[in-house]
């Protein structure tokens, strides 16, 4: 049943406060550099020091120059690309990205990594090893790895292979991983032999289900960033980073009587479910067009859906099916997770081509109540170069200690960082190893930020040149 503009604008006017949320209004609006919070959040976060007295203390420089972290923590190289090698004996892929893990045997870790390798495999020196039987496109770059860690001994195989632009995605209830395609390109475009722009399973334990991929083609085939999963409902919900026009949310129904499962989605037919795009309206049943309208945190937005005309974008791109009025836009809708009963949801900045500008939302949706309420949002930041500011959030994932915890994704310094569910935010890593020139250094981004099964060890990517880090040291619960 949809939320209707009235119903929602009645619910509004009965509570005097918008639609009832789960958790504070005001949670998760950061600091220092916050557009807008509560003003006991804001008065708090002041008497701390700008922090507000949470997370790990200041970070240490790193003697090796790879990464920053406070005193008491330490990292492991797991994989970096072109010194580690795969079992087949060939180097790490470059560009890890999205990442998630999953309890291996004999109480192993596994986790499986995105790289987000675009256009033909001429343009990389270290692309995804075309591994027999695990090939979609021979012509593609991209694809996943599975990495196997313990205690003192790592491997890693390929998963899937020839797919592009593997940026985010997202695990499932039933132990698998989605990787998504960032990319348009059709075959004959930028030298690909087939269609792109999908979503594919990889399961991390079962190898052999992994054999002769195929395009999970009812998500539809856009530029996709990150995907979640809904246990209780069964819907999946799916970003889109792309511009011009701004990229949408999507929610994908399964057909009637389709249960999950693990490779159950490559059974579906092409057009199986219903693929929809969301359209927003603020408490006053006036259509919302872009989520950079929102400037101030605990704004709620009700929700409706919109069918895809045409998912597949066999002549027109899915977010170009639709007019102004039709659905809500958002610039770079990226990273995505699972948690607290809805899904946390990333816009990482906003420049000219949006409303308002910004340089960093998180949002979370509520999917009983059909509401969408800004929990984090970031003003521009005025000097990238310096240490301090938060800017640029792209990957994200629920911290067992409290809160979120978020990869950066900006200009300049780059950082993790944590969101307590108060809206304080406190440093946990910075990027130390400088890609650019001493004159003009330059620092990839962090991707992958995602907990071990038994919350012990914070795994994170250093993009470029590709390095996967195991973070450890003396967690704790975050207060509010």
């Amino acid at each position: 049943m949809s939320l209707t503009r009235r119903d929602f604008a009645r619910k509004s006017a009965i509570t005097g406060a918008g639609v009832a949320l789960a958790g504070s209004v005001g949670a998760l609006a950061t600091a220092p550099n916050a557009l807008a919070s509560t003003e006991a959040d804001g008065a708090d976060a002041e008497a701390h020091g700008g922090h507000g007295g949470v997370g790990y203390g200041p970070l240490v420089p790193d003697p090796d120059g790879i990464l920053a972290l406070p005193a008491g923590f330490k990292y492991r190289i797991i994989t970096y690309s072109g010194r580690t090698k795969l079992e087949s004996g060939e180097f790490t892929p470059s560009n890890h990205d999205g990442t998630s893990t999953f309890c291996g045997p004999r109480g192993a870790t596994l986790l499986v990594n995105n790289h987000e390798l675009k256009g033909p495999r001429a343009n990389w020196k270290y692309p995804v090893p075309l591994t027999e039987g695990l090939v979609y496109d021979p012509a593609a770059s991209g694809g996943c790895t599975v990495v196997e860690v313990r205690r003192d001994h790592v491997a890693e195989w390929v998963g899937i292979a020839g797919t592009s632009t593997n940026c985010a995605g997202g695990n499932t209830p039933w132990g698998t991983w989605l990787t998504c395609e960032e990319t348009e390109d059709k075959a004959g475009q930028n030298g690909m032999t087939k269609d792109h722009g999908y979503v594919f399973e990889v399961d991390p334990e079962d190898r052999r289900a992994n054999r002769a991929p195929k395009p999970i083609k009812a998500l539809g085939r856009y530029a996709h960033e990150a995907v979640v999963v809904d246990p209780k409902r069964g819907h999946l919900y799916l970003t889109e980073d792309a511009s011009g026009p701004n990229g949408l949310l999507y929610r994908w129904t399964p057909p009637a009587g389709f249960h999950h499962g693990r490779g159950r989605l490559r059974t579906l037919a092409d057009d199986a479910g219903v693929l929809q795009a969301f359209k927003c309206f603020d408490s006053g049943g006036k259509f919302v067009d872009d989520l950079s309208r929102a400037t101030k945190t605990g704004t709620v937005y009700g929700v409706d859906w919109v069918d895809v005309p045409d998912r597949d974008a066999k002549t027109t791109s899915v977010r170009k099916q639709f007019t102004d009025g039709q659905v809500t836009r958002a610039r770079k809708l990226e990273g995505m997770w699972w948690g607290d009963g809805g899904a946390y949801i990333v816009s990482s900045y906003a420049r000219a081509e949006s409303p308002v500008q910004h340089d960093g939302q998180v949002w979370f949706y509520d999917p009983g109540r059909r509401t969408l309420t800004l929990k984090v949002l970031l003003g521009v930041n005025p000097d990238p170069s310096k240490d301090g500011d938060f800017d640029g959030p792209d990957n994200i994932t629920v911290s067992p200690y409290g809160g979120l915890v978020i990869a950066e994704d900006g200009e300049g310094v780059q950082h993790l960082f944590g969101a307590t569910d108060s809206g304080r935010t406190y440093p946990i890593a910075r990027n130390e190893l400088n890609i650019g020139t001493a004159e003009e250094p330059e620092y990839s981004e962090f991707t992958g930020v995602t907990f071990s099964p038994d919350g012990s060890t914070l795994f994170a990517n250093i993009q470029e040149p590709g390095i996967m880090l195991a973070i450890t040291g003396p967690w704790k619960r975050q207060k509010r």
